[in-house]
């Protein structure tokens, strides 16, 4: 294995991570619209992410798999921590990023996990594996 290769192994890995939290950011605010962590958008946001691997961070196979559904995952963590800070922080009257700051990621772990159901881990596991099955297709090529 070459440095080049491991370079670009470990850019591809920061890339997924990113965009996996930008993906749970962008569904905390479709999240806060509707009330509640919707566990059934993680399909959608899934898609989007398998998509964007695929096409701009790693070709298609096991790899670009392996990213999408950790992207997946990772953002379906991101936005219960960031619900649970948006919850402290409207129970105390503060802005969320002052939430965030005070609460801590040991504390807002621990809420997030206590928000979690097993209907939630249904949802997000069948995310991961389908952002896994669309990012390991290869592309089609129009004529």
């Amino acid at each position: 294995m070459s440095v080049h290769s491991v370079f670009r192994a470990v850019f591809a890995l920061v890339c997924a991570a990113m965009l996996g939290l930008a993906a749970g950011a962008v569904w905390m605010v479709a999240a806060l619209y509707a009330g509640h962590a919707t566990s059934w958008l993680a399909l959608p946001f899934a898609v989007v992410l398998a998509w964007t691997i695929r096409h701009w961070v790693q070709s298609p196979g096991r790899y670009a798999a392996v990213l999408a559904a950790l992207a997946a995952l990772l953002a379906a963590l991101y936005v219960n921590v960031l619900m649970a800070g948006a919850l402290v922080a409207a129970n105390m009257g503060m802005g969320i990023v002052d939430a965030l700051r005070t609460a801590g990621a040991g504390m807002l772990l621990q809420l997030a996990r206590m928000g979690f159901s097993a209907a939630d881990a249904g949802w997000y596991l069948i995310a991961a594996g389908l952002a896994a099955v669309l990012a390991s297709r290869p592309v089609r090529r129009s004529n």
